[in-house]
């Protein structure tokens, strides 16, 4: 099957520092080449991800993210490419948008990696009668009936790209980005009464990321709880096999959170509130718990020597793994294809 990705043009694939959508695409992709799949993807020109790339974007325009036109000439060019694929798979906004208006013979697919919220619902209640499309949590796909949702296929990783790590740091550690919905501030509620250090890396681009920064976090750092600000991929990978835990206090529809599975990867058990889709990533008493709120969330942290960071990785290798996805993915294009 010829497969033809196309990415959003903000972030390059990989990611080097934050971005989920681009860590997944750039793992579909490698997924689906090792599955002997003729894939190219269309991408910026910075971007890294070993399957064969196109691009129009010299460079990913992060600074100018969701401004129309760096993405409608990003889109526009990979429609310019449709030829000689058998479908499309785009993770874009507009890419959609304009298949639905077009009269294609491919069929192109996309992927919500988002929440529903009202804007995104009144976009895909109009693409869906055209476009398939894809959830990536049971959590996101039932948290609407106003748009039809035609698989929910979870995240997947390679356990062997991440080091497994004996949590010899003795620490706790926050990923994501600044915002009371991730929940810096409640890990470091959690992480000063249990008495550990805490390690924080969080996205904080935006003027309210800065903002909830400035007053719900910057207050408490100190030797036991420390930023060390949106880290390199590398660095991420040090801190999550060094950490006793991680810690995700979200207080929303979380989509997925790959941070969940990046942690597993390394052998360290996650601390999740059940919310959103983390009572689909977490096997509570296995691969960390689900808790709550934050006085759970406290005794879990004293619990955590019962969990087994060998079965935290097997997570990964087995239910999350990069091949599973990739497969799941092919027998969904197959279906659509043959709807076609």
């Amino acid at each position: 099957m010829r497969i033809l990705m196309v990415a959003p043009p903000w972030t390059p694939i990989p990611p080097p520092l934050y971005g989920g959508i681009e860590l997944v695409v750039d793992q579909l992709c490698r997924g689906l080449m090792d599955l002997g799949e003729e894939i190219e993807l269309v991408t910026t020109g910075d971007s890294t991800c070993s399957v064969p790339k196109r691009w129009l974007l010299e460079k990913a325009e992060g600074m100018r993210i969701g401004m129309a036109v760096p993405e409608l000439r990003h889109i526009l060019f990979a429609r310019e490419q449709f030829s000689g694929f058998d479908i499309v798979h785009d993770h874009s906004v507009a890419g959609p948008v304009l298949a639905s208006l077009a009269k294609d013979d491919i069929p192109v697919v996309t992927t919500i990696h988002g929440p529903f919220n009202d804007e995104l619902i009144d976009i895909y209640r109009q693409t869906t009668r055209k476009v398939p499309l894809i959830a990536i949590s049971h959590s996101q796909a039932n948290s609407t009936d106003q748009v039809e949702v035609s698989a929910v296929i979870h995240h997947g990783l390679n356990a062997n790209d991440f080091p497994f790590g004996s949590g010899s740091g003795d620490y706790l550690v926050f990923l994501g980005r600044m915002s009371p919905d991730k929940g810096a501030h409640r890990a470091i509620e959690v992480a000063k009464t249990t008495g550990d250090k805490l390690i924080i890396a969080a996205k904080m681009r935006e003027p309210w990321e800065i903002d909830y920064f400035e007053e719900f976090v910057k207050p408490h750092l100190g030797d036991d709880i420390i930023y060390e600000g949106e880290v390199p991929h590398e660095r991420k990978l040090e801190i999550l096999a060094g950490a006793k835990a991680t810690l995700f206090p979200i207080r929303w529809n979380e989509p997925f959170g790959m941070v969940m599975l990046e942690s597993l990867a390394c052998g360290t058990p996650v601390i999740a509130f059940k919310e959103g889709a983390a009572p689909e990533v977490i096997t509570d008493g296995v691969s960390g718990y689900l808790v709550d709120g934050i006085e759970e969330m406290i005794d879990a942290v004293g619990n955590i020597s019962n969990i087994d960071r060998e079965k935290c990785r097997s997570e990964v290798k087995g239910r999350f793994s990069t091949e599973n996805m990739a497969k799941a993915h092919l027998d969904f294009y197959r279906k659509i294809i043959d709807q076609k």
